[in-house]
Parts: structure tokens; C-alpha cells; sequence
């Protein structure tokens, strides 16, 4: 620490790194719960985020003070179209590494998608039949979904493409499941339930290039200090001529893939019942389609991308329909 009088903790968090910008807008999964019961089913969604309100609830938590009684809940409000499934990928392990073992893709799909990739569709009768001898290899199969924002009311034609993962019994059921859906669109509802747990999967609002002060929460030096005052005071030692990676340094803030656990739903509804408030929401506009409401906050600017996953790390407490008092409609925005 130097000649420093007292000591301080490390500024800015290693956990983070690296913090560097996000190579894409949609933000990738590495890790689906394993879920081995039931009927095979699809292991998330995604939405896009619209703003935010807030909901009042009867507090379920049981063995709490407050058990019975009306509870504020800020909310963020998530506008989800439909997907269209548009193709199945197999993936089998090799030397330990997954690999790709085949994709089919449905005989029709969005023309919106001709804007993101060209897709060969159709002729999937060999494709099947290996996919078929091939189902026993399988380690893994995931859905191709396409989220289009048009349907939403968005300004912008080019779609998302990503990956769904499925759960269910066994391989050969999921790989059936999968295939009975192709070209067709899966409503929210099917998957997203009112008092169950997802994790919210975005990428976060972009800061810019920001200093340490900013970036890492280090403390400004005093005024009468050497060359300068929002930068850190002794980057690493003269003798070994070396620098830490744990050295708070300047560089980009925000902008990045982030992971909010266990966010719960609170409402899955259809747009009849509006949640939208009078002028719209704030740099969105109006909530056209299905939407849902998660408890909280999630990270990712307006009109981002949002992918829901089945919750990695499952709560202890038991799911339940949350009960709705009221939800706010009433806009607190000023122009």
C-alpha cells in the first residue's frame, strides 16, 4: 500500500472481466438447466424491453412480518412476441468439445430472415434421415428461433436468430418435439408461467470510453496531487518493472453481456389487457403484443433484447400465482 496511514479494500470488481464490449446485441447462453422431467418443453424465450412501472401485490412470503399484506414492487415490463422455430441442431461430444452434428430447417420461413443469413430450406428429407441415425450420438438438441421486433412495432426489419434449449425425458422425444414445431410460432404463453423464476440474459446500456473514478469507483486523489487527480496513484512498482491486471485502469464501461437470477413473473398477459401508459412509454412507444412483467429491474437500454431462461439456480421458495392489487399505469415521464 505504499505510505499510506490506512488501508482501503480493492476498487471495482474482478468478477466482471473482462470488460470489454459486447461482440453482439443478442446475448448467448452457454448453460441450459437440465431439466429430465416431464414432456419435453422449451427451456426459455426472449422479449423486448419497453419500460418500466410498478405493481402492488399481497406479500406471499410466508413467515414474514409483512405475510398478507400489500407490497410495492417495481417492475419491468417486457413486450414477447411470438418466435418462429425455424430449425433443430443436434450437437455430440468429441475429445470433450461439443460439435454441431447436423441442422434441418423448415421448408418456410420469415422472409425477414433473408435480411440476417440465407438459409437453404426445403429438400430436408436426407437431412432427417441422418438426423434420425444419428439421434443415439446426440448429447444435446436445441431449437433455431427467430424473434422478429417488426411484430412489435419497432422500427427495425432485420430479426434475431438464437438458440432455444429443450428439456425432456429422453433424446429421441425432444428431437420429435422439436420437429412437430418447425416454421410455426410459440406463443409466450407456453412457456412462461405467472409466479415462476427465470433469469434475464441482456446486454447492458453502453457508457463509452470512461477513467477509473468512473469506471472502477476508485477515489479521487487531493487536489494538490502530481500530475493528476482521477487516475490511481502508484500503478506497480519500479523494481520488478511489472503491472497487475487487478490495477483499475480507464477503457470502456457498460455495454456488456450481464445475468440477472431469478426474476420472478408476476403477470403473463395479452395486449387487450394494456399495461401501456397515456403517450406511451419513454423512447418506446405502445405494448402491442403478449407481454410479461418480471420483478425488478433488468439490465439492457429500451427496446434491447431480452432472453428469459429457466432459472440455472432454482429458488427454495415454492412457486405460486403472484395476487395482483393493482398495476400503475399512470406515466411519470416529463419532456
Amino acid at each position: 500500500m505504499g505510505h499510506r496511514k490506512n488501508s482501503a479494500p480493492r476498487r471495482g470488481s474482478l468478477a466482471f472481466r473482462p470488460r470489454g464490449r459486447a461482440a453482439s446485441l443478442v446475448p448467448s447462453i452457454r448453460t441450459w438447466p437440465t431439466v429430465e422431467e416431464g414432456e419435453p418443453r422449451f427451456l426459455g424465450f426472449c422479449g423486448f424491453k419497453a419500460g418500466s412501472l410498478h405493481v402492488i401485490t399481497t406479500d406471499d412470503r410466508e413467515k414474514t412480518p409483512n405475510f398478507g399484506k400489500r407490497r410495492f414492487n417495481a417492475a419491468t415490463v417486457l413486450e414477447t412476441p411470438p418466435v418462429t422455430i425455424c430449425g433443430l441442431r443436434a450437437y455430440h461430444k468429441v475429445r470433450g468439445k461439443e460439435r454441431a452434428i447436423i441442422d434441418v430447417f423448415a421448408n418456410e420461413l420469415p422472409k425477414e430472415l433473408d435480411r440476417l443469413v440465407r438459409i437453404k430450406s426445403g429438400n430436408n428429407e436426407k437431412s432427417l434421415q441422418q438426423l434420425d441415425s444419428d439421434a443415439q450420438a446426440a448429447t444435446r438438441v436445441v431449437a433455431i428461433a427467430c424473434a422478429r421486433p417488426s411484430l412489435t412495432g419497432l422500427s427495425q426489419e432485420k430479426p434475431f436468430l438464437f438458440e432455444l434449449g429443450v428439456g425432456g425425458k429422453d433424446m429421441k422425444s425432444k428431437i420429435e418435439y422439436v420437429r412437430g414445431l418447425l416454421g410455426k410460432e410459440i406463443p409466450s404463453s407456453e412457456v412462461l408461467k405467472p409466479g415462476m423464476f427465470v433469469d434475464a440474459i441482456a446486454v447492458s446500456k453502453g457508457k463509452g470510453f470512461e477513467g477509473p473514478v468512473t469506471r472502477h469507483g476508485i477515489k479521487r486523489k487531493q487536489h494538490k496531487s502530481r500530475k493528476s487527480v482521477r487516475a490511481v496513484g502508484v500503478i506497480g512498482p519500479w523494481n520488478p518493472t511489472t503491472m497487475m491486471y487487478t490495477v483499475p485502469r480507464a477503457g470502456q464501461m457498460g455495454l456488456n453481456q450481464r445475468t440477472e437470477y431469478n426474476k420472478r413473473i408476476l403477470l403473463v398477459s395479452e395486449p387487450q389487457n394494456t399495461v401501456t401508459p397515456a403517450g406511451g412509454f419513454p423512447h418506446y412507444g405502445e405494448v402491442k403484443t403478449p407481454y410479461v412483467i418480471l420483478k425488478g429491474s433488468v439490465p439492457g437500454a429500451v427496446k434491447r433484447l431480452v432472453r428469459l431462461r429457466l432459472p440455472l439456480r432454482s429458488p427454495s421458495r415454492k412457486i405460486q400465482q403472484p395476487k395482483i392489487m393493482e398495476v400503475s399505469t399512470r406515466s411519470n415521464w416529463k419532456a
